[in-house]
């Protein structure tokens, strides 16, 4: 791992859905739930999940809203970027038999890495993938193809799947067989109701956050909950230190620090 980028090349891009694109390089790429600090000549620099851990490849995957990730989105293969990290902790799958993958959104992202490895290590596995709409379901097909039954689908609008919320989907899980463990990804007010889900059933947990970044190991700030700073001390965190902070679920910082609700935060995201 290094402070300064290094410049890759981008091998080859995928067109995910109507709005995500996955970028695909040579790097070694660190554990599933890390990081990298991705930097667009020109443009500016962000912090990006791993959505590719492979022995030839990792990837990225990038949801086109903002100023930034429309610029990313963009480029195509042989062009170049500068990539550093990996930075940030990663999911432990520790000794689990059983698990639950929860994804919404953009969160499919980083839990794709974690869905192989579990697939790698025989672990009892189910997935619930959510989206707003059927167009934003992320790597449907290809969890499909790997998952069969083992893959629930749901979206806001009921296009396609279970018409509702990734919570609805897990109180019925959780009511005919319990996990070791939860791992889940999404918008944070999703994160928080499965996190009291997970509560209320006494189930292990862990979530990937996301906070606005400048450095991606601690030390600029930018990125503080509580006392803690999600590059260096998450991005991923277990469900008992969430559920003792004030501000997971509710507020975030802009650039200039200044806390706002979550809403407030994300609408300022995609400027």
């Amino acid at each position: 791992m290094s402070g300064l980028p290094r410049t890759v090349e981008i091998m080859r891009v995928q067109k995910e859905t109507v709005e995500h694109m996955s970028f695909y390089f040579e790097y070694y790429a660190g554990k599933p739930g890390q990081f990298l600090m991705v930097w667009i000549p020109g443009v500016d620099e962000k912090p990006i999940s791993l959505s590719r851990i492979s022995n030839t490849e990792c990837g990225i995957t990038i949801q086109c809203k903002g100023q930034w990730s429309k610029s990313a989105c963009a480029l195509s293969k042989g062009m170049k970027i500068g990539v550093r990290g990996p930075y940030g902790n990663g999911f432990d799958l520790k000794e689990y038999k059983k698990v639950v993958i929860v994804a919404g959104g953009c969160g499919a992202a980083p839990l794709r890495p974690l869905v192989e490895e579990c697939l790698s290590k025989g672990i009892g596995m189910k997935m619930i993938l959510g989206a707003k709409t059927s167009s934003q379901l992320l790597f449907k097909q290809e969890l499909l193809k790997k998952l069969g039954n083992r893959l629930y689908i749901t979206t806001d609008d009921g296009s396609e799947g279970r018409k509702g919320f990734v919570t609805d989907a897990i109180g019925e899980l959780l009511g005919a067989e319990k996990p070791d463990c939860i791992f889940s990804c999404g918008p944070e007010v999703m994160m928080k109701a499965v996190l009291d889900q997970c509560e209320y059933f006494k189930i292990n947990c862990q979530f990937s956050l996301e906070r606005y970044m400048r450095c991606g190991f601690g030390v600029c700030g930018q990125c503080v909950m509580d006392d803690l700073m999600v590059c260096k001390d998450g991005p991923v965190f277990p469900g008992e230190v969430l559920r003792k902070s004030k501000e997971f679920g509710s507020i975030a910082r802009l650039k200039s620090g200044r806390e706002v609700s979550l809403r407030e935060y994300a609408e300022w995201r995609q400027v």
